[in-house]
């Protein structure tokens, strides 16, 4: 190098950690209060299984409130230039509800569960296919999660661009 210092090595950095050594020998340790981590016993409880851990999460799905949800869908297509009018028509392509009856579930605070239940499902949400948080949408088995990431989906393709022809399955 031209300034007179030469470039960092491997070296330097062996030396560099011999000169500061922050270990403490264990003689020197005085708070012997601190708990250890229990040893692991013969017979481990068995994990939760994977259908009550989904079991789980549709429940969760199920009670939470679609008002709480549909701001940070509003979010994410209008950071995509998207408009609030093109994720409502979306929203009422697949169940069927209007902008006053969609506000309306909105203002009353309406769960996923109970939201799903007043809509009619569009008879092409069939065609909606792909991943969505690591599931193929067309694969899961429970009927009202299904029907909530039929609507990710939706949003997601409508953040990503795609043409409301093909959002909405008209070909």
């Amino acid at each position: 190098m031209t300034d007179g210092t030469k470039p960092f090595t491997t070296g330097d950095r062996r030396e560099r950690s011999e000169r500061f050594d922050f270990r403490v020998p264990n003689s020197e340790v005085k708070d012997s209060s601190i708990p250890l981590a229990e040893p692991a016993t013969s017979n481990p409880q068995p994990a939760t299984s994977t259908m009550n851990a989904t079991n789980t999460q549709n429940e969760r799905i199920a009670r939470m409130a679609v008002s709480a949800v549909y701001p940070m869908y509003i979010s994410k297509v209008e950071k995509k230039g998207r408009t609030k009018a093109e994720l409502d028509q979306v929203i009422e392509w697949l169940t069927g509800f209007g902008p006053e009856k969609l506000q309306d579930l909105l203002d009353k605070k309406a769960t996923f569960e109970s939201f799903f239940r007043e809509a009619t499902l569009n008879p092409n949400a069939r065609l909606i296919t792909g991943l969505i948080c690591g599931y193929r949408v067309e694969e899961i088995e429970d009927p009202l999660t299904q029907k909530v990431r039929y609507l990710d989906k939706l949003v997601d393709e409508l953040a990503k661009g795609r043409t409301m022809e093909k959002i909405l399955r008209t070909r």
